[in-house]
């Protein structure tokens, strides 16, 4: 949540930073705002409530003159929507600008000592809290740099903040505290840029360097300089990061999450790419960094994640039981740390994370390493916090940039990576022989196909179901076993950007409550591809059928309405039943797009939502 750019270097300052803050608008898209210094101009500062749009029609073809600047697109935490508790926030003297991603938690206290100490205060948000103890500090010391670590000393909570003076106009000061978000420094030539996520620096510099936690960066056009919050020197080598802008841009397409969409076959294929010999039925995943006997060594995986990640958290539960026999637990990230779990010696915890950022799944993976337990992350983000949490090595998507808010293509990455985790389990431990392992590495190959055939052949057919369904007001969707996942994955799809309350259920517990709610007016989405319980997925549908509900089954290809007692069917390709949900989740996720198209929604940037959610 929010995003920040902010830029020093020979251009200038305004077109790099609202280039930047389009980028990141998924972060966040309650207001915006941007600050430039030039010393003929002098400090300029312009923020309006809404999309970034309203910001630049605010500038109205201005320039704001300067080479060093800073912006930000707001999620709000404290204080409402408005255009004084947008980001930008300035100290008591007007000299200091500062904007922050994250929450401080004592700001209460702060502020009130502050206020006792002759500060007024302009807004309701946390944010200027910081601003003026920076101010306060810089009174005494004159130096911006020491002035931003004495308040890193006052904050409690996870914070990134980003500072600068105009009487030190050749430099910005970042900092990191806890897991609030991400801090990217990008390194240029001439050139420096700050921001809370690589998309926004790409065209400029390839060369990043993360912040960890309790790191400040002294910025200036000539590279950067780390510091700890003691104001030790830190040497940090930079990360390539070979995303393109091409990438992070729409192309043809009309939203981000209809590009990403059909970036998926692709996608999948990327998740393959270097780790599977499909001709030898072999893998090697080198970037899992423990070893064979430790692997052995593990009893029970704790699989932790957030939103759509923790659907695929507990795909990857039927795929390692069934193919590793390992035992593993499911837990929200926002829960995991809180009931004071016993982890134990022979466990491991599992991460999903698109961002690598997740402040809930980030805190699951350092009780792991409190507790003496090594953590794996399964990842998109090169270098993210998650990735280097890690001990036991981060997995890579290679999805690329993912910038639509509800997630797509970083989920199916996600099952298939977690697919091929499950049977390296099952290879050093020896549940699965070389032929059985050849087999099902030759099946995972067929999917990236699989999933374009699927994205073609059911795209018309989820366009004409939402035009049939989008004004209803409620939404069933059905699953069992390995498709119960995909059935809550669904739900929430088509409630994230459609607003339509939705419920993903086991189908064998409708019978205990939700079948009260089934009517003419619901539609019932089942997930029944042919496996081990399709018969009795047949049997729920009929229930459903017996209740006037209007059944819209995603079956695997073949299957015929004779045989299948619904309104409707979606036929997706045959493959193992642990792989299904990949292609099964494809036409719902069509379905919701169309579907909240047709009800005039936001697709990339639905109300009250951003992409990362780095604060509790």
């Amino acid at each position: 949540m929010c995003g920040i750019v902010g830029y020093v270097g020979t251009r200038q300052a305004q077109q790099v930073v609202l280039q930047g803050l389009q980028r990141l608008e998924y972060r966040g898209y309650d207001s915006a705002g941007i600050a430039v210094y030039d010393a003929t101009a002098g400090l300029q500062i312009e923020r309006s409530v809404g999309k970034l749009h309203f910001l630049t029609d605010r500038l109205n073809g201005r320039t704001l003159a300067g080479q060093i600047g800073l912006g930000h697109t707001r999620w709000a935490t404290h204080g409402a929507v408005t255009e004084a508790n947008a980001h930008p926030h300035r100290d008591e003297s007007g000299t200091i600008v500062v904007v922050q991603n994250g929450i401080v938690e004592n700001y209460q206290e702060l502020k009130e000592r502050l206020i006792a100490a002759g500060h007024t205060f302009h807004s309701q948000t946390d944010t200027e809290v910081i601003a003026h103890l920076v101010g306060a500090y810089y009174r005494d010391t004159h130096d911006l740099t020491d002035a931003v670590q004495r308040t890193l000393h006052d904050l409690h909570g996870g914070n990134a903040v980003v500072a600068f003076s105009i009487h030190e106009p050749d430099k910005l000061v970042a900092a990191r505290l806890g897991n609030a978000g991400g801090v990217v420094i990008g390194l240029g030539a001439g050139e420096t840029l700050i921001a809370s996520d690589i998309p926004a620096v790409l065209g400029y510099t390839h060369q990043l360097i993360f912040l960890e936690d309790g790191d400040m960066a002294v910025v200036s056009a000539e590279g950067v300089v780390l510091r700890n919050r003691e104001g030790a020197s830190i040497e940090r080598l930079p990360t390539l990061v070979t995303w393109d802008t091409e990438s992070a841009a729409k192309g043809d397409f009309d939203h981000f999450m209809q590009k990403e969409m059909y970036e998926q076959p692709r996608a999948l294929m990327d998740v393959l790419r270097g780790r599977v010999d499909l001709e030898a039925g072999t893998l090697r995943l080198d970037d899992l960094l423990l070893d064979e006997a430790q692997l052995r060594g593990i009893d029970r995986i704790y699989a932790v994640a957030c939103g759509t990640a923790w659907h695929a958290a507990l795909v990857s539960k039927f795929m390692i039981e069934k193919l590793a026999r390992v035992r593993v637990e499911v837990d929200y990230g926002s829960e995991f740390r809180y009931r004071d779990p016993v982890i134990g010696a022979g466990a491991m915890v599992l991460a999903f994370s698109q961002s690598g950022e997740t402040v809930d799944t980030l805190a699951a993976m350092e009780e792991a390493r409190r507790q003496g337990a090594p953590s794996v992350a399964i990842v998109n983000v090169v270098g993210s916090q998650a990735a280097r949490l890690a001990d036991g090595g981060a997995l890579y998507l290679h999805a690329g940039p993912e910038i639509g808010v509800a997630s797509t293509k970083c989920f199916t990455s996600m099952l298939a990576t977690a697919y091929l985790l499950a049977l390296r389990l099952a290879e050093v431990r020896g549940t699965l022989s070389a032929a059985e392992l050849a087999a099902h590495i030759r099946e995972l190959g067929t999917l990236p196909g699989k999933a374009a055939q699927t994205l073609e052949k059911t795209a018309a057919q989820a366009r004409m179901l939402a035009e049939r369904y989008y004004t209803a007001n409620s939404t069933l969707y059905l699953g069992r076993q390995v498709s119960y996942p995909i059935a809550l994955e669904g739900a929430l799809k088509l409630k994230e950007i459609s607003y339509i309350h939705a419920e993903g259920y086991p189908a064998g517990e409708m019978k205990h409550g939700p079948v009260a709610l089934i009517d003419e007016q619901m539609p019932v989405i089942c997930i029944a591809p042919r496996d081990g319980v399709y018969e009795k997925m047949l049997s729920n549908i009929e229930q459903v059928h017996a209740r006037g509900g209007k059944v819209i089954a995603v079956v695997t290809e073949g299957e015929t309405l004779a045989a299948t007692p619904a309104d409707h069917m979606i036929g997706v390709p045959a493959t193992a039943p642990l792989l299904n949900p990949v292609l099964a989740v494809l036409p719902l996720q069509l379905y919701a797009y169309h579907t909240a198209l047709l009800r005039g929604c936001d697709v990339d940037q639905p109300r009250n939502l951003a992409k990362s959610v780095t604060v509790e």
